[in-house]
């Protein structure tokens, strides 16, 4: 062969393969540029969508509320049918996504799909279930047959759905199953409800319902109801509060003029209400503010006296005016002298001056001692909320030790922690505060109760302040025990007024922030008793 021919054949050979590339280049561009499926509000559809792809793109526009553009064999009634749907619902949003499409053959003209839905409702209801969309095949085209069982599966030709409002259980109830969160509760303990509504949402995933939708015919007539019933709503979290203590606590507070708090509670320690109103603002004063207590103190330091100064209720005490105790010139309210009197009646009185006296001749950390066994320096951490009980620390100098005796300095107290101080004397135990009934305080600093000895006399003290004393205004509250308080704060010209004790088995602390005086607290006490 010679070399020309030989290069001819080469080159011919070279220019097919070329060929053969060139076509399967060409071949490969057609095969890669075939119709993908469209997206929403894209009408154009080819011969190669398959089922899956129509199905598809129907939902994506079906989450949307608008069918006009979708792959439907009447895009007007479909649009018509869902925007009606929607408005029933009250603008619920919709997520579907695709189920199962079975393998169509190439000859088919009908088949089907199923497809998730999930309606979500204003409160967070999620109606959830699994609809069914058939498709046919018209000119070459897949398409979805329209029909009302698109929307859900068991809506038949005239029906459709229908939305009602329902009156929801209780996310959180009281201690006698009323209602504090959800239900029919209204502005019931309103500094309570951020952290009860969050504990509820931490321990009670089984929320309320807040709609029910049902299908109905073409007269309105119920047929059947298919989301909301009541099986569905979880049982509500149990507190220990009681709507009718307090809507008593928060009426009280809420009729007096300046800042006002009340906190009551089961001797137990059951929370039964946490009251305060607008003047003191937002905050959970009543169970973390820290306030001298005045002498609602000397509960504390009457129950170091009994242990640790050699006194009983009966012994005999100067009550002067006015006495200088180290540094310190003590005063009595309106310079009252009772000169001597029984310790019990110095403390109806509220003596400042025997009090003050009886504090400088306790040890250093005498009155922290008698301050602790009452609770006052305990730490609790109860679910939901954030508490301070109180601080009373062993006096640095005997002025201090003065000024402590009559609940003034360093000494600081929480509206809860003086609640706790008189469910203590109450009950004779160490008390731990409760919020709810099946989830526990955590107890991070404990206490022990004073002796029972020291009780029995520091509770016939407290009587004696509410029959003779300072709260005598409560003779016709039934057999209260308490003691009264006036404590001075920032500058001394103004002053909270406190009343502190309790009632049978009801413990409850009064404050009222520059009322200067203690009277306005034994009245909001005597209109919480009487509710």
């Amino acid at each position: 062969m010679s070399p020309a021919r030989k290069r001819g054949i080469l080159i011919g050979a070279a220019l097919a393969v070329v060929a053969i590339v060139v076509a399967g280049v060409v071949l490969l561009v057609k095969e890669d540029r075939a119709p993908a499926a469209s997206g929403p509000g894209d009408s154009t559809e080819s011969v190669q969508d398959s089922p899956a792809q129509v199905a598809g793109r129907f939902l994506r526009l079906f989450d949307t509320g608008d069918l006009t553009t979708a792959p439907v064999d009447d895009p007007a009634a479909a649009t018509a049918a869902l925007t009606g749907t929607r408005n029933t619902l009250n603008g619920a949003s919709v997520k579907t996504s695709l189920g199962e499409v079975p393998t169509t053959p190439g000859n088919a003209t009908t088949t089907s799909a199923t497809f998730h839905v999930a309606w979500t409702f204003a409160g967070t209801s999620v109606w959830k279930y699994e609809g069914k969309l058939d498709l046919v095949r018209i000119a070459g085209k897949w398409v979805v047959r329209w029909a009302m069982s698109v929307i859900h599966p068991k809506l038949e030709a005239g029906q459709r759905l229908s939305v009602a409002p329902v009156s929801a259980k209780p996310v959180v109830a009281d201690r006698d199953g009323k209602a504090l969160v959800g239900g029919d509760a209204t502005g019931v303990a309103p500094i309570l409800q951020g952290a009860l509504t969050k504990v509820a949402s931490g321990e009670n995933s089984g929320a309320a319902t807040t709609v029910t939708v049902s299908r109905v015919d073409v007269s309105g007539k119920p047929v059947e109801t298919l989301f909301g019933q009541a099986a569905e709503a979880g049982k509500p979290l149990v507190s220990t509060l009681s709507v009718a203590s307090q809507n008593a606590a928060q009426k009280a507070v809420d009729g007096f003029q300046g800042p006002a708090i009340i906190v009551a509670m089961k001797t137990s320690g059951e929370l039964l209400a946490v009251a305060q109103n607008g003047a003191a603002g937002n905050q959970p004063k009543a169970l973390n503010g820290l306030y001298s207590p005045g002498s609602a103190f000397k509960i504390a330091t009457a129950t170091a006296a009994l242990q640790q100064g050699g006194v009983t209720a009966d012994s005999p005490l100067p009550c002067p005016g006015s006495e200088q105790i180290g540094t310190r010139t003590l005063k009595n309210d309106n310079g009252f002298d009772l000169g001597t009197v029984s310790l019990k009646t110095a403390f109806a009185a509220s003596c400042n001056t025997t009090f003050g006296r009886l504090a400088g001749q306790l040890p250093a950390d005498g009155l922290a001692k008698a301050a602790s066994q009452l609770g006052l320096n305990a730490d609790f951490e109860i679910p939901g909320l954030s508490t301070e009980v109180g601080k009373v620390e062993p006096s640095g100098s005997g002025d201090e030790q003065v000024e402590a005796g009559i609940g003034q300095g360093r000494v600081q107290v929480s509206p809860l922690g003086a609640a706790l101080m008189a469910a203590t004397v109450a009950t004779g135990k160490p008390v731990v505060p409760k919020l709810w009934q099946g989830l526990e305080t955590k107890v991070n600093a404990g206490y022990q109760a004073p002796p029972a000895g020291v009780l029995n006399q520091v509770r016939a003290m407290m009587r004696e302040v509410c029959t003779t004393g300072t709260a005598k205004a409560l003779k016709g509250s039934g057999a209260v025990f308490g003691k009264t308080g006036t404590a001075q704060f920032g500058s001394g010209a103004d002053a909270n007024g406190w009343f502190v004790g309790y009632r049978g088995d009801v413990a409850f602390a009064v404050m009222l922030e520059g009322s200067n005086d203690s009277k306005p607290a034994v009245q909001l006490a005597a209109k919480f008793l009487a509710g």
